[in-house]
């Protein structure tokens, strides 16, 4: 039985079937692309499949290299089209203190983020906790200040890291969004 006190955790657990979390975003893009009438471009869906690889934020060069590894001539503006693209839409994050990206976990309405960010094994978990918004909206407001964004990141150590987890331990590097 699950503790009611307790909050799910964002980073994958043991045993984590990473390929349904791959596909559940490919599927989830083409259907946003198609309700908004954008195009979901084989390049602009590899790119986000890219993204989504695994549960650790990956850079646009790093993206650059894997698609020079799949056999296709890109090149940087290409990769930073596609993440505009992707921004654009909803469907990934963008990390600034890491230069990286990361799959949105929640794609198809604007939300304001907190993303945790582990310094151990390189996972990122995307939050959207109400109580931070209204805080953060409410200390600027205070301070006359109107915002127009927010993602605020987070660096620490995750659960498994800090406790020692199986994952930890099997040097899974996850990227949750």
């Amino acid at each position: 039985m699950k503790d009611p006190g307790r909050r799910p955790t964002p980073f994958p657990r043991r045993g984590h079937n990473h390929a349904k979390c791959v596909r559940h975003a490919l599927v989830a893009a083409a259907e946003l692309c198609a309700r908004q009438g954008e195009r979901l471009t084989p390049l602009r869906r590899r790119v986000l499949e890219l993204v989504w690889s695994s549960h650790q934020p990956i850079g646009a060069y790093a993206i650059l290299d894997r698609l020079k590894t799949d056999g296709r001539s890109a090149a940087p503006p290409t990769v930073y089209r596609g993440l505009e693209f992707l921004l654009e839409q909803g469907l990934v994050h963008r990390i600034a203190s890491l230069n990286a990206f990361i799959g949105c976990a929640d794609p198809g309405h604007a939300h304001s983020v907190q993303i945790l960010i582990c310094t151990q094994c390189g996972a990122a978990a995307e939050l959207d906790d109400g109580r931070v918004n209204k805080a953060l909206g409410r200390s600027a407001a205070e301070n006359g200040f109107s915002v127009e964004g927010r993602i605020v990141e987070l660096s620490g150590v995750c659960g498994s890291c800090r406790g020692g987890g199986d994952r930890a331990r099997a040097g899974h590097r996850p990227h949750v969004a």
